[in-house]
């Protein structure tokens, strides 16, 4: 992979750091914490998991962030695996940010671990799909392009389940990448029963600028 130039700020307490802008801007202990994962990955000692852990824990939440990042954009995927994994476990992971790491994982044929990541997305049992829209819908053009017929419908269900359309207002775009995922799957059923939904949605709500949706 190309590698670009990446700005870094040094010096001064933690408290005092600039501010980080788009996880792009990488302090010394996310640089470090990079630098010890690659080179953990590379000797892959028996300690792996505990010396892989104890490196994470050790970061901030926007280091974190900034580490994984870095790594997606490097695609060391496998790597940024481990930090998604330990940044949603100690601070909750957005729908942009799975969608970030959904891309990379697409973009590398990686679609095992790309349904894996939509299962431990749906372990949640309900998502927050009307916050993030434009999260969602970049979460599901990016399965979709993984050609992951299951993830697509199981991210349907999990918005289902969380109230999409009966108890968050539906956004028009979101519905239309979904319908059309779905269709190219061949779930004609499921694409209809969407698109019921959504019309049933429009009446609820009656937000106007919702009734220019054509499918």
């Amino acid at each position: 992979p190309r590698w670009g130039y990446v700005r870094v700020r040094c010096g001064g307490p933690r408290s005092h750091r600039t501010p980080l802008v788009k996880g792009r801007i990488l302090s010394i202990e996310a640089i470090q914490a990079i630098q010890t994962l690659k080179r953990l990955h590379r000797t892959n000692p028996p300690e792996l998991t505990s010396l892989v852990s104890n490196t994470l824990t050790r970061l901030i939440k926007s280091d974190l962030l900034a580490t994984l990042r870095e790594l997606l954009r490097q695609q060391h995927c496998t790597i940024a695996l481990r930090v998604f994994s330990t940044l949603r476990s100690e601070y909750g992971a957005d729908l942009s940010l799975y969608a970030e790491m959904a891309q990379t994982l697409a973009a590398n044929d990686m679609t095992d671990h790309l349904d894996r990541l939509i299962l431990d997305l749906a372990s949640e049992n309900e998502i927050k799909c009307g916050d993030d829209h434009k999260g969602l819908a970049s979460l599901i053009k990016a399965v979709v392009a993984a050609r992951s017929r299951e993830s697509t419908v199981r991210i349907y269900g999990l918005m289902n389940k969380s109230g999409y359309g009966s108890v968050t207002e539906p956004d028009e775009y979101v519905v239309e990448v979904l319908v059309s995922g779905l269709k190219s799957f061949g779930e004609e059923a499921l694409a209809k029963e969407l698109q019921h939904e959504y019309k049933i949605a429009l009446a609820k709500f009656s937000t106007p600028q919702l009734n220019t949706l054509r499918f």
